[in-house]
């Protein structure tokens, strides 16, 4: 599961607006926008959700869930690397 936070959070690390997210994930503009509208775990179709996953692992972020190892524990997002928004390496 993602959350709204994370998705935002994500965005900001690429440095992408929610319309070049819904570019790369091939999901609309607005379900985008009502991903990131929740509170707590994002909801929405299976399908939509994964492409958004997919595209932000892709760019390069990695999302951190709240039982993954993390140093200081919770759930967060990383930066693996430089990559830029649609996945390939600056």
């Amino acid at each position: 599961m993602i959350t709204a936070a994370q998705m935002r959070a994500a965005r900001a690390l690429l440095g992408i607006d929610q319309a070049k997210l819904a570019d790369l994930s091939g999901v609309s503009l607005a379900t985008i926008q009502r991903m990131e509208a929740s509170e707590g775990n994002v909801r929405g179709v299976v399908d939509s959700l994964t492409k958004v996953v997919a595209a932000l692992n892709k760019a390069g972020v990695d999302l951190i869930s709240d039982h993954e190892r993390s140093d200081q524990g919770g759930r967060g997002v990383r930066l693996r690397s430089a990559a830029s928004p649609t996945g390939r390496p600056n």
